[in-house]
């Protein structure tokens, strides 16, 4: 069997800590959780897994500390099949963690960057900087330093590397910065802040021409905005269109944009015109709603054709 085309990614590993319960507590107030999952995330790592089990040759580029939550982030990008040689494990520095309390009708999110905190142009990025010129796609996210994320970009972007940015979370970014982006892929509300207003959700009309404005601002960029359950909105050179999600049984959202990510990354590296890749990529993002688990909700090739 050949192998897939290359992919990296550059960003962040974290250590989910989901703990249920009935209701917040106040401050100061000690309450009894229902349930706690120790769940492998980041979404560097999500991105990642996400071309992985597609098909595609992932090398994950990032920070972990030396410490238990790193070792079993380690075991799983190695069960899916991504390699970790460009994955740095730090001394003295805990692995990310992103602490989530979860009600039925809420949550509220601790995140501590620790390793990811640490990624630099010189010590994350150069020493890999061929793995990067030799991929067919980059892709990248916002929750590890922009520096290093920048320096990911412009390696890519001088080697002719396709390069994807999702801008989560939404982060300030000078033009130039996302201009080294080839596609740019914020959601409805990263979106708003890019351009510096409110946007009806409901205004189709008035998304369009957000978005047109857009690509007259970064001409030969492609905008693609991800839409939640009315799917995403692309735009290239004043063209528009939408592509509808399917209507499915949600069971938990978390990793829906970075599986839209991942498969949109894998068909950019492969090659494919834009009206294969976004059905493709919305489809997959809609069945990793389906199932519990940002990692394990990722779909394989079979599950989208």
């Amino acid at each position: 069997m050949s192998k897939g085309k290359a992919i990296a990614v550059v960003g962040s590993l974290n250590m989910d800590l989901v703990i249920s319960m009935q209701r917040m507590p106040k401050i100061g107030e000690t309450i009894q959780g229902d349930a706690i999952h120790y769940i492998s995330g980041g979404k560097g790592a999500n991105q990642a897994v996400g071309c992985a089990k597609l098909g595609a040759e992932v090398t994950m580029i990032g920070a972990i500390g030396n410490d238990a939550f790193g070792s079993e982030i380690m075991q799983r990008m190695k069960l899916f099949g991504v390699k970790t040689e460009a994955i740095a494990t730090l001394e003295g520095v805990p692995t990310g963690t992103a602490t989530i309390m979860h009600t039925e009708n809420d949550n509220c999110i601790v995140i501590v960057p620790g390793a990811n905190g640490e990624c630099s142009p010189e010590e994350t990025i150069a020493p890999y900087a061929e793995i990067i010129r030799n991929a067919d796609a980059l892709i990248v996210q916002l929750e590890i330093p922009m520096p290093a994320v920048e320096a990911a970009l412009r390696i890519a972007h001088e080697a002719g590397v396709p390069t994807i940015l999702n801008p989560a979370p939404a982060l300030p970014l000078t033009d130039e910065q996302i201009a080294l982006a080839d596609y740019f892929t914020p959601n409805e509300t990263e979106f708003e802040m890019y351009c510096g207003g409110t946007i009806d959700v409901d205004s189709e009309e008035q998304l369009f021409e957000r978005m047109t404005a857009w690509n007259a601002r970064f001409p030969g960029q492609k905008l693609i905005v991800t839409r939640g359950k009315h799917g995403i909105s692309y735009a290239d050179s004043g063209s528009i269109a939408t592509f509808a999600a399917p209507v499915v049984q949600v069971v938990d959202t978390t990793g829906a944009g970075d599986s839209f990510n991942a498969a949109l990354c894998f068909g950019v590296a492969n090659g494919w015109p834009l009206d294969k890749t976004l059905p493709l990529a919305v489809r997959a993002a809609s069945y990793s709603v389906t199932v519990f688990g940002a990692q394990d909700g990722m779909p394989t090739m079979d599950k989208l054709l």
